[in-house]
């Protein structure tokens, strides 16, 4: 009789949380549902396409292909020269992006007047529009005649430099990242603001000058961090478009063409739906395999840390 009674409560409490918990899931269903309209539907019909000879010129004639669009995107040497492009872009927006996002992160950790003026100047740009930054980067800076840079050269009598022309993808990646410093910054400055004063006292005191500071104490704590941005700047950089198409277009030739677009060229330029699919199939798969690794590598760090 008293097992029955002490068992009551507990299963007055399993009803309470099994109720709770069909609340939950019940106020959860339109969500969900919203983002399988949202995401799986778009998808589906991407794979459907990717299957099909599809193009706009030509819709009254659509046929099963198979995979004939990804045997030609793989016998394809643009498709080839296109995803390394967005490894190179990706690569070394990433490192420039943390390096200077330590770097300056650093800095601005320490104390000095004007401080949180200067740092709104430095997390300016990446409020910024891609379409305005890469004109701005197109006709103010980079522009052979009366961009800024034209000026600097002209200033040493040196010749102006045809950016998009000569060097198209050092240019593309100085727009990228400019845009996505700051948002490193951000992240990173934040870490080292966390890092516990204290200990970089004792350090100071034991005879640590400003840089074994920053090597052996700063370094370490920004390791989650690093992972982090990388994790979602590669995801966005793979995505790059507007930087692409307002200034070089993905020229000259094919030298600034990264997957997203090669797709858009297939797709909108060729009206090849069908093509501009299965690229767009590749991509989502690189995108997850990229972000399993990099999830893989920041929860180890994590982990670690």
């Amino acid at each position: 009789m008293s097992a029955v009674a002490s068992n009551a409560p507990l299963k007055g409490a399993k009803k309470k949380t099994d109720a709770r918990l069909l609340t939950a899931q019940l106020l959860l269903t339109p969500a969900v549902a919203m983002l399988f309209i949202w995401m799986i539907v778009p998808l589906v019909m991407t794979i459907y396409n990717s299957l099909l000879n599809y193009n706009l010129l030509s819709a009254d004639t659509v046929s099963f292909a198979g995979l004939d669009n990804y045997k030609y995107l793989y016998e394809d040497p643009d498709f080839w020269v296109s995803i390394i492009n967005s490894v190179i872009m990706i690569g070394t927006v990433l490192v420039l992006s943390i390096v200077f996002g330590t770097l300056l992160a650093w800095l601005y950790d320490q104390d000095f007047k004007g401080r949180n003026i200067a740092r709104l100047f430095v997390i300016a740009p990446f409020f910024v529009m891609p379409t305005v930054s890469a004109l701005l980067w197109k006709n103010m800076m980079f522009h052979p005649v009366y961009g800024i840079f034209a000026a600097i050269s002209h200033l040493f009598g040196l010749p102006a430099v045809d950016w998009f022309r000569d060097y198209p993808m050092t240019a593309v990646i100085i727009i990228l990242t400019w845009q996505w410093m700051p948002f490193a910054f951000l992240i990173l400055l934040t870490s080292i603001q966390s890092v516990d004063s204290e200990q970089k006292e004792a350090a100071k005191i034991d005879g640590a000058k400003p840089w074994h500071v920053f090597v052996y104490i700063i370094l370490p704590h920004l390791k989650r961090s690093i992972s982090v941005v990388v994790m979602i700047e590669a995801i966005f950089l793979l995505s790059a478009f507007a930087e692409i198409h307002i200034t070089t277009s993905g020229g000259p030739g094919n030298a600034t063409t990264n997957l997203t677009y090669f797709v858009f060229l297939r797709g909108i330029a060729q009206f090849d739906i069908g093509l501009a699919s299965a690229g767009g199939v590749i991509a989502v798969i690189l995108a997850n395999i990229i972000s399993f690794f990099l999830i893989r590598t920041a929860s180890k760090n994590l982990q670690a840390a």
